[in-house]
């Protein structure tokens, strides 16, 4: 039976339409849970969408909406980018679902019997756009002499009965868990940012809300509602049948990787591992908290006018050039920027002008000059350095994926288009097809064979043109002779007005 792999994406936040953030936290999930599909592995992936607390119950009553019928029509806003953006997603949860209500409430009970819940009195600052609760020395100063949580976000004093869980006793497990396992939490500055907070003392976190109702009810105490990150992190057991204990969970669980974005570190790899300690559950293999897309280098606000419709671009420029971009373009972990020049300099140079020309040109001489028959490749030094070279590159490319150094991988990937390029350039095969035409034909065989090797490796990232490009080739294998081929990566033309 293969190896099982489970990642997750952070469960996004419905009150607003999908940001380019959120696609590029889905996009990359993608790419691993395809990438991890190739090297033989039985593959989950989850992501969905976070519907409860005050923040949705607030934006709907601006809109003069029901909740639930503003939640339908959010969460549906994402599952759309999921499916434009050629995400594989093998669940996508709703925190509204009666399944993940059944989930948060067994994960409840779990803490509870374990003896870390208490009711009491909770008095603090909280932030309604972070759902979160700070100390005073988290807070900063705002222009305005107000105070704003670390985010930036505003906060507002809060006095209410709830249930409190018993984090304090968890820092030490928590130390013990990040020292052991120095890789749970990646990359090395988001870890080292954890292990200070986690040693400045850990206080109880207040786990229920009674100022709205618009959650998971608390067992046995039906007016307290479950706070949201409680319920939200539930999610990644609900996608994969919790709470069953057997079948996928049984398969899949523990995560092999949460994939959040850096603001969210806090919540998964403090609050749910301790969690879980309390319910007794395993814990997750990796926490990796990937940076901020920045505009041109800019923030992106509404206020600055520079907050992208990432299906917009996808439209514009196309979805297997966008997935490109943001993996080959941004360090992974780090913040990274992105402009319409870049996505087009890049996508024409490296897909359209290099690997798209390359495949386009080396089977249009297969079909004009040897009737659609793929040739084998040829046995010169040559020939096999060429092959070398490409095998070498995919290689470099799974090793780096492996790491989630996708920008490297790629790197090492173009690396085997450029050996390609320079070798067409030297052989020339378009003047041996009077010279020597079998020289010609040995020269395309080994342009095919490196092709199709380039094409399986770069796959998981650009799906839809390397499927096409596959299904072009077996297709050919099965009839014995490859068509005339199509332009896989058109060259893209900037679009100024955008």
């Amino acid at each position: 039976m293969p190896e099982p792999f489970y990642i997750t994406t952070a469960i996004s936040y419905p009150n607003g339409r999908p940001h380019i953030g959120h696609a590029y936290e889905a996009i990359a999930a993608d790419v691993i849970a395809r990438f991890q599909r190739t090297q033989g592995r039985d593959v989950r992936l989850v992501t969905g969408t976070d519907e409860h607390g005050l923040k949705m119950v607030q934006t709907a009553r601006v809109q003069g909406r029901d909740t639930l019928e503003f939640a339908d029509e959010m969460s549906n806003h994402f599952r759309q980018m999921c499916d434009d953006l050629n995400i594989s997603y093998d669940a996508f949860v709703r925190t509204t679902e009666p399944h993940h209500h059944q989930a948060s409430i067994a994960l409840w009970k779990a803490m509870e019997a374990s003896g870390d819940l208490y009711l009491d009195r909770y008095e603090g600052w909280y932030s309604v756009r972070d759902e979160a609760f700070y100390d005073e020395d988290e807070l900063i100063g705002g222009e305005g002499g107000e105070k704003l949580s670390p985010q930036g976000t505003p906060v507002e004093w809060t006095t209410e009965e709830t249930w409190f869980f018993r984090l304090s006793r968890y820092a030490e497990p928590l130390l013990k868990l990040y020292a052991e396992q120095p890789g749970f939490i990646r990359p090395e500055g988001r870890r080292n940012e954890v292990v200070r907070f986690v040693e400045g003392g850990l206080k109880d976190l207040s786990v229920s809300r009674t100022s709205f109702d618009w959650g998971v009810p608390v067992p046995g105490s039906p007016e307290h509602v479950m706070y949201v990150w409680v319920d939200a992190l539930t999610t990644y057991m609900t996608g994969i049948g919790f709470p069953e204990r057997n079948g996928e969970f049984a398969r899949f669980w523990p995560a092999d990787i949460h994939l959040i974005g850096k603001d969210i570190v806090r919540f998964h790899a403090v609050y749910w591992p301790a969690f879980l300690m309390s319910a007794g559950l395993p814990l997750p293999r990796q926490v990796f908290g990937h940076g901020f897309l920045l505009a041109r280098g800019e923030k992106m606000s509404k206020s600055l006018g520079n907050v992208v419709d990432p299906l917009a671009l996808a439209e514009r420029y196309g979805v297997d050039q966008l997935r490109y971009f943001l993996l080959r373009e941004i360090s992974f972990g780090q913040d990274g920027s992105y402009s319409d020049e870049a996505i087009v300099s890049r996508a024409n140079a490296e897909l359209a002008n290099s690997f798209g020309n390359l495949a386009q040109r080396t089977f249009s001489m297969i079909f004009k000059n040897l009737e659609g028959v793929v040739p084998p490749p040829g046995e010169l030094l040559q020939d096999v350095a060429l092959l070398e070279q490409v095998r070498f590159s995919t290689s470099r490319l799974a090793a780096e994926f492996e790491q989630l150094s996708f920008s490297a991988g790629l790197e090492a990937w173009m690396a085997g288009v450029f050996a390609c390029n320079a070798y067409v350039d030297a052989a020339a095969p378009w003047a041996l097809r009077k010279t020597d035409p079998q020289r010609m034909a040995a020269v395309l065989g080994t342009l095919a064979e490196a092709v199709r090797h380039l094409t399986q490796a770069v796959e998981p990232v650009v799906p839809g043109a390397a499927g096409k490009l596959l299904a072009y080739l077996d297709e050919g294998r099965r009839e014995g002779r490859v068509g005339q081929p199509q332009p896989i990566f058109p060259r893209l033309e900037l679009d100024v007005a955008a």
